[in-house]
């Protein structure tokens, strides 16, 4: 049984925030979506209590999955003193997790300058401070998607990500929750080249009892303007776009990305109005220098980190974050996955996050 604690599921959050109306949130992922998909809510219902039992769940399965990054850092506090061996243990643990150099230095100042005001003596405590900066850094990569019509017509959200991040599976699970939160949603299979990732998409939208526009051998940019065009005369409320997987050096592949992004807008001169690029936890600081290629060639709304489970490299949010400090570029991670299941892709939460990678 899918279960849904107020606290921390994307599913939740889009019943509350995005759309009135019922929904089954018990009903399996092949279950037929809610009939008629409600608009927007001008504000969010009474809030119902908090399912523990789920929250805990959630918070294990997190713990578990970020346990090889942590493992390594929680270490650095097991001595029994605070002195430069400590930090300097810390910042190799740090680097390690692909913490990155800038990040790496901003949270050993804020650290130190932590310890100092707290008058810390125990290096116990010290990891809880350590908790604190790694959740006040990544507190503002922390942004709840919202679902709207800014045009009158669809939400179109253009999801981009390199071969093997999951991005195909994201956008399945996306739609699942779209759909059992009361949308519309209409999937675009705009990666034309690979058969392989049309079939896919097709299972999601047959599962999902959803429409999708698909074309063998035809023009993404084209398959796109013709989904775009369909979800505002059919009345749906999201269209998604699954665009080609491809590495940021494929120049050629990230033109046709640019490509696909200007053509939609001929189909809607609001649209993109979100574009989101899937990267792999366990990619480390190659996810880095992929949210950076891409950010360049499409002005990235926001991010989705799959695959922490397992990953040693879950230090790469906060260089992700310390990127887009220094840089001034909002860059929100709307969701973070942690298996394959549908309850683990959640929304992102930094504290959760930060308390799961060092408790």
């Amino acid at each position: 049984m899918w279960m849904i604690p107020e606290t921390k599921p994307m599913f939740s959050f889009l019943k509350k925030k995005l759309f009135s109306g019922p929904s089954d949130a018990d009903a399996p992922p092949d279950a037929q979506p809610t009939d008629a998909a409600a608009g927007p809510t001008s504000g969010s219902p009474p809030a119902t209590p908090p399912d523990d039992a789920s929250r805990q769940s959630w918070m294990s399965r997190l713990k578990a999955g970020l346990k090889k990054t942590g493992t390594g850092l929680a270490a650095v506090f097991t001595g029994t003193q605070i002195d430069e061996t400590l930090y300097e243990e810390l910042e190799s643990a740090l680097l390690m997790a692909d913490t990155g150099m800038s990040a790496t230095e901003f949270l050993l100042q804020d650290l130190r300058q932590r310890v100092r005001a707290t008058r810390t003596t125990e290096p116990a405590a010290v990891k809880s401070l350590l908790t604190e900066a790694i959740a006040d850094l990544l507190s503002p990569l922390e942004k709840p998607l919202f679902i709207r019509h800014p045009s009158g017509g669809p939400m179109v959200l253009m999801v981009a990500g390199v071969n093997g991040a999951g991005k195909t599976t994201t956008i399945g699970k996306l739609t699942w929750h779209l759909s059992h939160a009361g949308a519309q949603v209409l999937l675009a299979a705009a990666d034309t080249f690979r058969a392989a990732a049309r079939e896919q998409l097709g299972v999601w939208a047959h599962r999902n009892t959803v429409e999708i526009i698909s074309q063998e051998g035809g023009d993404p940019a084209a398959v796109s303007f013709d989904a775009v065009s369909a979800g505002r005369a059919r009345g749906k409320d999201v269209v998604i776009v699954d665009t080609a997987g491809r590495l940021p050096t494929q120049l050629h592949l990230m033109e046709e990305l640019r490509k696909i992004k200007r053509v939609v807008q001929k189909a809607d001169p609001t649209a993109p109005h979100e574009i989101l690029l899937v990267i792999d936890g366990n990619t480390g600081q190659n996810a880095l220098a992929q949210v950076k290629a891409f950010d360049a060639a499409l002005q990235l709304t926001g991010l989705v980190v799959t695959k922490l489970d397992g990953t040693a490299k879950g230090g790469v949010l906060a260089a992700i974050a310390m990127w887009a400090r220094e840089n001034h570029r909002p860059c929100p991670v709307f969701f973070i996955g942690v298996g394959e299941q549908l309850e683990d892709l959640q929304t992102f939460n930094a504290r959760e996050f930060a308390q799961a990678l060092l408790e």
